[in-house]
């Protein structure tokens, strides 16, 4: 396992998946498969839903919403492409979005479908 000082590294995190898959030798097992990987997302989901609605722990919550984050992460490998570099060009568009009050409730979106 890595040592502390590596553990805020979005690098190490990355490695660590990329090791994960390399040992239980996804890529040749159908673990990297797409339909595959969103099915397994969408069931990572629920678990959190569950988690939310129940009344589950925080704790259960975290380890809930890291396996989720691992599998996003393990698609990025799958799909063959840069997650850190997608998640800035995001992060970009979505700051120069504005916010909208629907239901109660703010939301930051396109809103194209809404005028």
């Amino acid at each position: 396992m890595l040592d502390d000082t590596r553990k805020d590294s979005w690098l190490a995190m990355l490695e660590q998946v990329q090791a994960f898959h390399l040992k239980h030798r996804f890529k040749q097992t159908g673990g990297e498969e797409l339909p595959y990987r969103v099915a397994l997302m969408a069931e990572e989901l629920g678990e959190i839903s569950a988690c939310v609605t129940k009344g589950k722990s925080t704790e259960l919550l975290s380890e809930e919403v890291a396996d989720l984050l691992i599998l996003v992460m393990g698609t990025a490998i799958a799909g063959e492409f840069d997650l850190n570099q997608a998640f800035w060009s995001k992060m970009e568009k979505l700051m120069q979005r504005e916010s909208r009050m629907i239901d109660g409730r703010i939301r930051v979106s396109d809103f194209r479908d809404m005028e």
